[in-house]
């Protein structure tokens, strides 16, 4: 489907101001150094143009010119792929898969009980701070054993993975004090630039870093 004449010439995110999933899309976007205009929207309402554009309505949304792209996952490869410096995926095809199956347990596992935390009844919200501190802490090794997620330099797993660290605080989870590991994870991503440039205002006041 073509975009509309608004959004045809430019580069255009829509994203609601503190979703997990639009985060790690404008984390891409921050680690790439790429310019772009950001439509806040909000997905319960969203807007005419987005809901013709996407026949799902949902965020985030790319456009790139005629170009238009939804779910977090494909939007992430194509910026991967569209601006390849710095590279956010490894170059050997096995290291790719691991790191695919990786994001793809992030968003099976991992996305589901943030959104519960954040937009579930009491109970629902309880279970997934539960079961999300319980995937955290089982997946302490993998922040011990290499500097960022499942691979020696920033990838797209960290661009899925550090917002939902980021958010840890908000979310009603603290965790031991052999969970330093993780903690130290987020910090070596949230202290970079490329970070702050992919917090919406709302997002910014979930830590004091």
């Amino acid at each position: 489907m073509a975009a509309s004449p608004r959004v045809r010439n430019a580069l255009t995110l829509f994203s609601a101001r503190d979703c997990v999933v639009c985060h790690r899309v404008r984390l891409v976007l921050a680690a790439k150094g790429v310019t772009y205009e950001l439509v806040a929207v909000d997905p319960l309402n969203p807007p005419e143009d987005l809901v013709d554009l996407n026949p799902y309505s949902s965020v985030p949304t790319l456009v790139d010119r005629d170009l238009v792209l939804y779910a977090a996952s494909v939007v992430s490869e194509f910026l991967d792929e569209r601006y390849p410096h710095p590279p956010l995926m490894p170059v050997d095809p096995l290291s790719r898969a691991k790191l695919r199956l990786a994001m793809l347990r992030i968003e099976h596992d991992w996305v589901p009980q943030v959104q519960a935390i954040q937009h579930g009844s009491k109970s629902q919200a309880e279970a997934a701070r539960k079961r999300l501190k319980e995937l955290l802490l089982q997946t302490l090794p993998v922040f011990k054993d290499s500097k960022f997620f499942f691979n020696p330099e920033m990838s797209l797993a960290d661009c899925a993975m550090a917002p939902i660290v980021w958010r840890l605080p908000v979310l009603g989870i603290s965790l031991p004090k052999e969970a330093k590991p993780i903690e130290d994870y987020g910090m070596r991503i949230f202290r970079s630039p490329g970070f702050a440039r992919s917090l919406t205002p709302e997002e910014k006041g979930f830590r004091d870093i």
